[in-house]
C-alpha cells in the first residue's frame, strides 16, 4: 500500500521565476484607473442633499456644535463608507443616538463626549474582530423598535421647545412639565418657519402629475429647509440661525473627565446603539438590494463588480473606525442611516463609490457653502428633526409587535428609553422579552372534553402551548382520564415538544392501545410539532420522495432504521418494538421495500403529518363542491407534480393528464372520447376561464413518436401515439418556424418535438366544439407551458402568432421578457 504524501500548493512567485526561455514577455498591465459609475454620482449628489440639514439638526438637537454634525457625515461617507461591510449603506449622525448624545454633553461636555466616541469606536473594533457582530440581531425586533421610539419621543418632545422659540431641557419629563408656559410664550416668527417647514415635508411627496413625479426627485428635507430659509430672508425675520464658527476654534477630542464607571457605561451605550442600528440598517439594506436583480447579477453603468450581502463583521469594523476618527475630529457618534441609506438605494447606487461621494460634498459644503449655511433658521432645522422624530415612532412596527404579542415589550422599552435614558430603557426591554418568552414556554394549558353524542364516545385533549418536562405531570394527569379502551384524539396546539414530554406520551399511548383504544395525536389550525426524532435518528416528512423515506437498517451499514413514532394517524399506532413488516411497520427494511409497502408508509406519513393541516380545506371543499379556475392538461410523467410546479392547492386545478399531453382531434376515428370528455366537461360544467398544455424536457412520448417505425407492430401505445403525428409534421414543415425557448434554440431534436407538441396541442384544442365556443364569448383563455425538469425551470409561450411561438422563463417576480 503507497503512503500518502502531501503535497504544497505551488508557490506563484516561484512559477513566475521559473518561465521559460521561449516564453514570450507579458504585455505591461495597464494602470487601472479609479471610475465611477454615472449612476453613483446622481445617487451620491440626491443623498448629500438630504445629509446636509439633517446632519445640522441632529447637531442641533443634541446641543453639539454645529460642525460636529458636519464633520460626523463626512466621515461617516468617507470612512464607514470605504471600510464598511455593506457597499450601499450610508454612515452619519442619526436621529438614534441624539437623546444618548445629548446626555453625554449635558453631563460630561463636549470633549470628553468625543473622547467616549473614540472610545466607543475601539469597542466595535474589538467587538469586529471577535466577530460576534450576528450576536446584536439575536436582540429581540420589539427592543429595538421601542428603543427608536422611545428616541422619537424624547426628540420631537425637545425640538418642540425650539419650534416655538424656547430652548428645551435636558429631561424629557422636564420638558413636557414646561410645554404649557412655553406655549404661552411662543414666537410667532418661529412658530411661522416651522409651520412652513412641516407643510414643505408633508406636501412635497404628493405633488400629483408629471411635475409631482420631476419635482419629487429633489429630497424633500432640502425643499423644506430652503424654502423656510428663503422666506425668512426675503421677509427681514428676526429669528435664531445656524451659527458656524470658524473651523479654527473647532474643539477636538480630549481626555475623558468623570467617574471612571459612568464613562464606562457611557462607553457601553454608545457602542451598542452605534452598532445595533448599524447592524440592523445592514440587513434592511439587503433587503433593498434584493429588489433590484440587476445589482445582485452584476453591476451596471460601467461597475463591474457586483453588490453582495453585507459582511457584518466587516461592518462592524468599519463603523468603529469611523467612531474613531470622527471623536478625534470632534464629531457626532456615527450610525447607519436608514433614511439616507434607502434614498442611495432607491437613487440607482451601484457601489460604496455613491457613499464615499456624498462625504467628499460635506466636506465641501463644510469649507465653501458656510455663508449659505448660516441663513438658515434654527425652527426650521428643529422642525424637520422633529418630523424625524415622529417618524420613528413606527404605526408599522406597532401593528408587527402586537401581531406577534410583544406590545409589552415594546411599551416597557419605550417608556423606559423616554424616562430613564436609552441604556436603563434597552436593559428593560431586554428583561421583560426574556420574561414573556420563558412565560411562554413554562405555560401549557391542558384540556379534557368528551363529546359522546357529536363524535360516537370520542376522548379529546387538547393542549396548548409549549409542551415541555415542566406539563408532563400535568399531562400524565390528563391523560388518565381516558377510559380504557376508548377512541381518544390528543390535538397538540404547539411548535415544540421535548422528550420528555413525547416520552411520557408515546408509553401512554402504546399502552391505550395495547389495551384496545384507539389514540389519533394531530395538530391544530395547521400547526405542526417539531417531534425530537428517535434512536435511529431517522425522521420522513411529508412531501418528499419514496426514495428519501427508505431509511436503512444499522445492519445495512448504511443508515440508521425507521421507527413509526408512535404517531401513526389512521393506519393506527405500531410499536417500534415490533419486527414484523406489516403496513407502516417500525422494523428495519432492507434496501428494495415492495412497493405495496411504500404506498402504505406514504400514507401512514399523509395521516400522521399532513391531513391534520388540510382536514379543514378539504371539509369546505367536501361541502361546496369543486370549483377549479384552470383545466390543466400534462403528461403522466412522474416526475411532474402538478400541484408543486403551480404552486396550486386541493380545488383549484382540473387535472388531465395521459402519455404526452395530447389532445385528439375530435369527431373522426382517430378522436379519443376520454380527453374530449374531461375537456367538455370542465368547459362546460366546471365553467374553467383557463385551460393550460404542458409539456416537459426528457418526454419519453416524444422519443417513442420520433423513433417509431411505420409499419411496426400496432400496439396501444402506437396506436395512442398516433395522435402527436400531427406534431411530427408540424416540426418538419418548412414553412413552421420552429419553437425557441427563452431566445435559444432548443437543445436537441426531442425537446425541439416537446416545444412543438405544445404549440399543436393547443390548435386541437381549439377544434373542440366547447372550447371554440367559450373562446368566441370571451371566456376562456389557452396558455402553453414548458417544465424542464433537470432546471426545474417553467416556461410560458408568448408569442401569439405561429411566426413567433417563444417560450419564456417564469421567475419570482412574473415573466420575463
Amino acid at each position: 500500500m503507497s503512503a500518502c504524501v502531501p503535497t504544497r500548493a505551488p508557490d506563484p512567485t516561484r512559477t513566475k521565476r521559473m518561465r521559460q526561455p521561449h516564453s514570450p514577455p507579458a504585455p505591461p498591465t495597464p494602470p487601472r484607473r479609479f471610475r465611477v459609475a454615472g449612476a453613483d454620482v446622481s445617487a451620491s449628489i440626491a443623498v448629500f442633499l438630504i445629509a446636509l440639514p439633517l446632519s445640522l439638526g441632529i447637531a442641533l438637537a443634541t446641543g453639539a456644535p454645529l460642525q460636529a454634525g458636519l464633520v460626523a457625515a463626512a466621515v461617516g461617507g468617507l470612512v464607514a463608507g470605504r471600510l464598511g461591510g455593506s457597499p450601499l449603506q450610508v454612515s452619519g449622525p442619526a436621529a438614534g443616538l441624539t437623546v444618548v448624545t445629548a446626555e453625554l454633553i449635558q453631563r460630561y461636555g463636549w470633549r470628553t463626549t468625543c473622547a467616549i466616541t473614540v472610545l466607543a469606536g475601539f469597542a466595535q473594533l474589538g467587538l469586529g474582530c471577535l466577530r460576534v457582530a450576528r450576536t446584536a440581531l439575536a436582540v429581540s425586533p420589539a427592543v429595538v423598535h421601542g428603543m427608536l421610539a422611545g428616541i422619537g419621543v424624547t426628540i420631537a418632545v425637545a425640538q418642540l421647545h425650539i419650534v416655538l422659540g424656547g430652548t428645551p431641557t435636558s429631561s424629557v419629563l422636564d420638558n413636557v412639565r414646561a410645554l404649557p408656559a412655553q406655549l404661552v410664550g411662543m414666537r410667532p416668527a418661529a412658530v411661522s418657519m416651522s409651520l412652513l417647514t412641516l407643510a414643505l415635508l408633508l406636501a412635497w411627496p404628493r405633488i400629483p402629475g408629471r411635475a409631482g413625479s420631476v419635482l419629487r426627485k429633489v429630497p424633500a428635507a432640502l425643499v423644506a429647509v430652503s424654502g423656510a430659509t428663503l422666506t425668512a430672508s426675503l421677509a427681514g425675520l428676526s429669528l435664531p440661525k445656524v451659527d458656524l464658527p470658524s473651523w479654527r476654534s473647532h474643539a477636538l477630542a480630549g481626555l475623558p473627565e468623570g467617574p471612571v464607571l459612568g464613562v464606562a457605561a457611557a462607553v457601553l451605550t454608545v457602542t451598542l446603539v452605534c452598532s445595533v442600528q448599524s447592524l440592523l440598517g445592514a440587513v434592511a439594506v439587503d433587503k433593498l438590494v434584493a429588489s433590484r436583480p440587476e445589482l445582485l447579477a452584476s453591476g451596471r453603468s460601467g461597475s463591474s463588480a457586483r453588490v453582495g450581502r453585507s459582511d457584518l463583521n466587516r461592518e462592524l469594523l468599519g463603523q468603529g473606525a469611523a467612531n474613531v476618527v470622527s471623536g478625534v475630529l470632534g464629531g457626532l457618534p456615527v450610525a447607519g442611516v436608514a433614511v439616507r441609506s434607502s434614498a442611495n438605494v432607491q437613487a440607482g447606487a451601484v457601489s460604496r463609490n455613491s457613499t464615499m461621494l456624498h462625504g467628499v460634498f460635506v466636506v465641501v459644503a463644510a469649507l465653501l457653502m458656510v455663508p449659505i449655511l448660516e441663513l438658515i433658521p434654527l425652527a426650521s432645522l428643529a422642525a424637520l428633526v422633529m418630523a424625524v422624530g415622529i417618524q420613528m415612532v413606527s404605526l408599522h412596527h406597532i401593528r408587527t409587535v402586537t401581531r406577534h404579542r410583544e406590545v409589552l415589550v415594546y411599551a416597557v422599552t419605550t417608556l423606559g428609553v423616554v424616562v430613564f435614558g436609552v441604556l436603563e430603557g434597552v436593559i428593560l426591554g431586554v428583561a421583560v422579552a426574556v420574561a414573556v418568552a420563558l412565560n411562554r414556554l413554562a405555560r401549557t394549558r391542558i384540556t379534557y372534553e368528551e363529546r359522546d353524542e357529536e363524535r360516537g364516545g370520542v376522548h379529546y385533549v387538547h393542549v396548548r402551548g409549549q409542551l415541555t418536562f415542566l406539563a408532563v405531570p400535568r399531562l400524565s394527569r390528563t391523560l388518565h382520564l381516558v377510559p380504557q379502551g376508548a377512541d381518544a384524539v390528543v390535538e397538540l396546539d404547539g411548535s415544540f415538544m421535548d422528550h420528555a414530554a413525547f416520552e411520557s406520551l408515546q408509553h401512554w399511548q402504546s399502552t391505550h392501545t395495547a389495551q384496545g383504544g384507539t389514540v389519533e395525536v394531530t395538530g391544530r389550525a395547521g400547526t405542526r410539532i417539531a417531534e425530537p426524532a428517535d434512536e435511529s435518528g431517522c425522521r420522513c416528512r411529508p412531501w418528499t420522495p419514496w426514495r428519501n423515506h427508505q431509511c436503512e437498517g444499522p445492519e445495512s451499514g448504511q443508515g440508521p432504521g425507521e421507527t413509526a413514532m408512535g404517531f401513526g394517524g389512521a393506519i393506527g399506532f405500531l410499536d417500534s418494538s415490533d419486527s414484523t413488516e406489516s403496513v407502516g411497520s417500525a422494523g428495519s427494511v432492507g434496501a428494495v421495500e415492495p412497493s405495496g409497502h411504500q404506498l402504505a408508509r406514504g400514507i401512514s406519513a399523509f395521516q400522521r403529518n399532513t391531513a391534520p393541516l388540510v382536514r379543514g380545506e378539504l371539509a369546505r371543499l367536501a361541502r361546496e363542491g369543486q370549483q377549479p379556475s384552470q383545466l390543466f392538461l400534462t403528461c403522466a410523467d412522474s416526475r411532474l407534480v402538478t400541484s408543486m410546479i403551480t404552486s396550486s392547492g386541493p380545488g383549484d386545478l382540473f387535472v388531465v393528464r395521459n402519455v404526452g399531453n395530447l389532445v385528439p382531434l375530435p369527431g373522426d376515428e382517430s378522436g379519443d372520447d376520454s380527453v374530449s370528455a374531461a375537456i367538455e366537461y370542465a368547459v362546460d360544467v366546471l365553467k374553467v376561464r383557463s385551460i393550460t398544455v404542458c409539456g416537459h424536457s426528457g418526454c419519453g412520448a416524444m422519443q417513442a413518436l420520433l423513433t417509431m417505425e411505420p409499419d411496426g407492430a400496432r400496439t396501444p401505445l402506437r396506436r395512442w401515439l398516433r395522435h402527436g403525428l400531427p406534431s411530427l409534421e408540424r416540426m418538419a414543415a418548412t414553412d413552421q418556424p420552429w419553437a425557441r425557448l427563452a431566445g435559444r434554440a432548443p437543445a436537441d431534436v426531442v425537446e425541439q418535438l416537446c416545444l412543438t407538441n405544445v404549440v399543436q396541442q393547443l390548435e386541437h384544442l381549439q377544434a373542440q366544439e366547447s372550447v371554440a365556443r367559450a373562446m368566441r364569448e370571451g371566456a376562456l383563455e389557452l396558455h402553453g407551458m414548458y417544465f424542464h425538469v433537470g432546471e426545474a425551470q417553467a416556461y410560458l409561450l408568448t408569442g401569439e402568432a405561429d411566426e413567433d411561438k417563444v417560450f419564456d422563463h417564469v421567475r419570482a417576480g412574473g415573466l420575463s421578457a
